[in-house]
């Protein structure tokens, strides 16, 4: 033993020596100097890998051009200049309006005379009846029916706050209805749905999105330590995760799209990796009204032991009701092993009024996650459950009511309106031939391209005839979100889209006023980060 480490420590000796007699040749502070520039290079390198992996070689090659060319003398303030002149477009003479808007309050004020200004102003909005893709699901007039009880409803509790549940004891159990009710159209009272499915009301589909995204990171930081949480989505997934990835400081991993435009299970699974704390699925999704695989994304997230959420704030008061009347509807809901939290929107399908949706978890061990409980606040002990604290109860009562008179006759009823309207819809466009329909749609939503014709300048056209429509990227596309208001004029919208459809054709090239140059140019454009600085500047001059 004595001989082993005495030649051991003459092998360090040696070494030593060695090393002392390399570096001998060399500067001190040459040797003081490299290991740092080294270590600035690894990082540097580091960095640029860790961007090519999450942006794409060729999305961080054109990202490093632009801001090269930027530096050069003159360029950046011709770009800005540029941009600028497209934001003025977007906003098309908004800014003129916003100069007579107040900044101050007034001297005197209106008292109830203000009332009549307000129906002044309102007369001067766009005639939105028939006319929008979404946006106002409840049908008819907006001085009776629906839209009637709903505004008593809210006028009722328009002063009650469930932040006071001791106080507003009528608005608590509004809301535990709502979200029992809704849970029951999710398959909670199935057996393979475990019996806990629990939740609450928030703001919308985003807030609900939000809530779940920050309730998965948390308690995947719980279950099984994830301290740098990424979530893998489909292209298709509404933009609110990408809201949710920055506002949480979580990594957002875009997994494409199949043939089909559903989210692509494989390509998903490629994504997953230690940091994944969730993935996503649509219900349908936003652009296509495409339903994703939920069994096979539901597997996946089961296999890996991650939270997986599906959105279904477009069809959870829809998909529920198509089924029943017999429509081939997938799996979507809590029945679905894998899915542990779903946000559903009552405000659209639901027919509630604007600024109600639910967001549901499998059980309570996972929704401890979504509170905020302080208790070390001079104001004493406090906890609440959603982003908001104080809440308006005229929205929960609103929904409450919205739901209560409907009942499942009454959402039966209006869903074989619309779903049968869509397919008229569906089927109207199948017969333009210039027009072709973006995969199958499994609802009220049909998107449409064409491969001869500038969508977009269609899209002019047909907003110059009153319509409202989305105009969809990845292909270049329109859709229509049918509702209740469309069920009468499916006819007109149909023959005004084949006669726009005839005007672009006839005539091709954009109209005076027209947004369809700067749709397709935002399309095609390689830097995403201008498109998106467009956008910011666009909003910071609009809100």
């Amino acid at each position: 033993m004595e001989d082993y480490f005495s030649s051991f420590n003459s092998f360090l000796v040696r070494s030593r020596v060695s090393a002392n007699l390399f570096l001998s040749q060399f500067e001190p502070l040459a040797l003081l100097l490299v290991p740092l520039l080294t270590l600035v290079i690894a990082r540097a390198l580091h960095s640029l890998l860790s961007v090519v992996h999450d942006k794409g070689l060729k999305a961080t090659l054109v990202g490093l051009f632009m801001t090269s060319v930027k530096l050069i003398p003159g360029v950046k303030s011709y770009i800005d200049a540029e941009k600028q002149k497209v934001v003025d477009k977007l906003q098309s003479g908004s800014k003129s309006k916003r100069e007579e808007w107040r900044t101050e309050l007034p001297t005197t004020g209106f008292g109830v005379g203000i009332i009549e200004e307000m129906k002044d102003a309102k007369s001067k909005d766009v005639d939105w009846q028939g006319k929008c893709s979404g946006t106002v699901y409840i049908g008819g007039s907006e001085s009776e029916g629906h839209f009637s009880l709903i505004n008593e409803a809210c006028s009722m509790f328009a002063h009650t706050n469930p932040l006071h549940l001791d106080v507003f004891q009528s608005v608590g159990r509004f809301e535990a209805e709502v979200v029992a009710m809704t849970a029951d159209l999710l398959g909670s009272k199935e057996k393979a749905s475990g019996g806990q499915i629990c939740g609450n009301m928030t703001s919308g589909g985003t807030e609900s999105i939000l809530l779940a995204v920050k309730t998965s990171r948390d308690y995947m930081k719980m279950k099984k330590g994830i301290t740098k949480p990424e979530m893998v989505i489909a292209e298709s997934a509404h933009s609110a995760y990408d809201k949710a990835a920055q506002y949480f400081n979580i990594k957002l991993r875009r997994a494409p799209v199949n043939k089909e435009f559903k989210a692509d299970v494989k390509a998903i699974r490629q994504h997953i990796n230690r940091n994944t704390i969730m993935i996503v699925g649509s219900a349908p999704g936003f652009p296509h009204g495409i339903i994703d695989p939920i069994e096979e994304l539901g597997k996946l997230a089961d296999s890996y032991g991650i939270c997986f959420h599906v959105d279904l704030c477009l069809g959870g008061f829809v998909l529920p009701f198509a089924r029943k009347l017999g429509y081939p509807i997938p799996p979507f809901d809590f029945t679905v092993k894998g899915v542990t939290s779903v946000s559903i929107d009552v405000h659209k399908y639901g027919l509630a009024p604007k600024g109600t949706s639910v967001v549901l978890y499998r059980n309570h061990e996972i929704r401890k996650h979504q509170f905020v409980a302080v208790t070390e606040w001079s104001g004493g002990l406090y906890v609440s459950p959603t982003i908001a604290g104080s809440r308006p109860g005229a929205l929960i009562a609103g929904a409450w009511a919205a739901m209560m008179s409907l009942g499942l006759q009454g959402y039966l009823e209006n869903t074989r309106k619309i779903m049968e309207a869509s397919k008229m819809i569906e089927k109207g466009i199948k017969e333009i031939s210039e027009l072709f329909i973006i995969g199958k749609p499994d609802m009220t939503i049909v998107a449409f391209g064409s491969s001869v014709l500038d969508i977009f300048e269609v899209n002019d056209i047909m907003s110059s005839k009153g319509w409202h429509l989305n105009a969809l990227q990845r292909p270049n596309s329109l859709h229509i979100c049918v509702t209740l208001q469309h069920v009468p004029v499916v006819d007109t919208f149909l023959q005004d889209l084949r006669d726009a459809v005839q005007t672009v054709k006839e005539n091709p090239g954009p109209i005076s006023g027209g947004l369809a140059p700067i749709y397709g140019a935002a399309g095609k454009m390689p830097d995403r980060g201008m498109v998106q600085e467009l956008l910011v500047n666009y909003m910071d001059g609009t809100c």
